[in-house]
């Protein structure tokens, strides 16, 4: 029987932003492809990284297993991994090369390799597995095994001599039902289940009911699981929580879906079934304000357990969301907002500056919006051109050498906004001081003050002054 390391390229001590967030989750996906793999008869190993400090860690364990297959699955149900940062690349790379070393065929399938498959072939990689990729690993596993023909295998890309082969795509997979749970038995949960009680209280998990995203932003890219959908019946998914809750006993899941709950009736028959089963627990999760307006979706979410919904709002310009292709109006951002709040819901706003033709004014707008609905908390990056996205075709031609952040926190503007690079980063500190004055004073309002609240507020009230007078040096700098 072949043996097969399992891994995956995503070092959460390597992105200082993350780490210091200290919200670490196990690689749902790479462990649902151990565990494919290993229901198709191979003896699968796996090698966590999330928490290691460094890709030579994996030497030792490559020298203990001397696996025949060293496969580096990136967990695609992870944001994280789409925006194929620059120091996970690297990390990758490294392992891929001390698996060479000790002999191994090495295959990887990520988000970053899918978009720049000629980097990591010359590195020395074996295959590329494109896109969704547990019945292509598990093909070509196989026909590798049996000295068979992989040549026709949909879905992957090797090196014959100098060329470079790149066969037909996989058709999706659509009863995800079919797949096994993940192999949870493979990760150790204890580290994470003390990071997450040390600094937070409580112990988070992840799931996911879905793959892929049927909408077309047109800035947001898909490299895993496409511009489709499809999801996994609220019987199945609640049968897993059930599970997880009894094996592992977190207080809490987030449910990593692009966008949870779209199928008609679905939520209304998860929640139906979490109160049956007399599951006790909460969740976060991400959504569309024009979906959370549907009828009873919001209810069903707060039946069932829901405690923080996150949001695309991206900007407070109905101009901006229009050139985005969005879909969605500030109107129907206001509205879903006061609805979640109402049922005791905390809201989360993504927020996104620097979109092509964004003015001042546009910006402005986005700055009220977030201080007049007040959400929960914000998450605010700079437009990033991902390969494959009608916005990258727009500005490809703009880019330089640099095409990928180092880390989350990196946040450099990629190509000609309205205003420079300098302008973005300080902007991202601007809103955030801005906004932590208004949360000081809603709950001085409510007279519900916390000391930390209010000593934030102390702080970035001349923060914010320094701030702004910056920034309007910015500003007419560039004009």
């Amino acid at each position: 029987m072949s043996t097969v390391l399992f891994t995956h390229s995503y070092f959460y001590r390597l992105d200082a932003k993350q780490w210091k967030f200290k919200q670490p989750y196990p690689p749902l996906g790479s462990l649902q492809a151990a565990a494919a793999a290993r229901e198709a008869g191979f003896d699968v190993r796996f090698f966590d990284v999330a928490l290691r400090h460094e890709p030579g860690e994996v030497d030792d364990v490559l020298k203990e297993y001397r696996p025949d297959y060293f496969v580096i699955y990136d967990d695609g149900f992870n944001y994280l991994t789409k925006m194929c940062l620059t120091l996970m690349r690297e990390a990758a790379i490294k392992m891929a090369q001390l698996a060479k070393k000790a002999r191994a065929k090495v295959i990887i399938c990520s988000s970053d390799s899918s978009d720049h498959y000629d980097k990591y072939l010359d590195a020395g990689v074996d295959f590329v597995v494109r896109g969704e990729g547990e019945e292509s690993v598990n093909e070509l596993l196989q026909q590798l095994a049996s000295q068979g023909d992989f040549r026709e295998i949909p879905g992957i890309v090797f090196r014959l001599g100098q060329k470079t082969i790149v066969t037909r795509q996989r058709p999706v997979l659509r009863d995800l039902d079919s797949l096994p749970l993940p192999a949870w038995d493979l990760v150790d949960l204890e580290p994470y289940r003390s990071i997450w009680m040390k600094n937070h209280g409580y112990f988070s998990l992840n799931a996911a009911t879905t793959r892929g995203c049927p909408y077309k932003c047109n800035w947001c890219a898909k490299p895993i699981y496409g511009n489709r959908y499809n999801s996994r019946s609220p019987e199945h998914v609640v049968n897993e929580l059930e599970f997880l809750l009894q094996k592992f006993q977190p207080d809490h899941f987030w449910m990593c879906d692009d966008i949870f709950g779209l199928k008609p009736g679905w939520l209304q028959q998860f929640s139906k079934l979490v109160r049956e089963k007399g599951l006790k627990f909460r969740y976060k999760i991400q959504s569309r304000v024009d979906l959370l307006l549907e009828e009873n979706a919001i209810e069903a979410l707060a039946s069932s357990g829901a405690d923080t919904v996150w949001v695309g709002a991206e900007s407070g310009s109905q101009k901006i969301l229009d050139a985005m292709e969005k879909g969605t109006t500030t109107e129907e951002i206001r509205k879903a907002t006061q609805i979640l709040k109402q049922h005791q819901i905390k809201v989360g706003f993504f927020l996104q500056f620097g979109y092509l033709g964004e003015t001042k004014s546009d910006i402005q707008s986005t700055l009220e919006m977030v201080l007049d609905q007040m959400p929960d908390e914000i998450g605010i990056s700079i437009s990033y051109p991902l390969p494959g996205t009608k916005f990258y075709e727009t500005v490809k031609g703009q880019l330089s050498e640099k095409q990928n952040w180092t880390d989350s926190d990196d946040l450099a503007m990629m190509y000609r906004g309205t205003f420079s690079p300098a302008y973005y980063r300080l902007l991202h500190r601007y809103i955030h001081s801005r906004y932590r004055i208004r949360r000081g004073w809603e709950q001085i309002k409510k007279r519900k003050i916390k000391l930390r609240a209010f000593a934030s507020m102390l702080f970035h009230s001349p923060v914010s002054l320094i701030q702004g007078w910056k920034l309007n040096r910015l500003e007419h700098a560039a004009g």
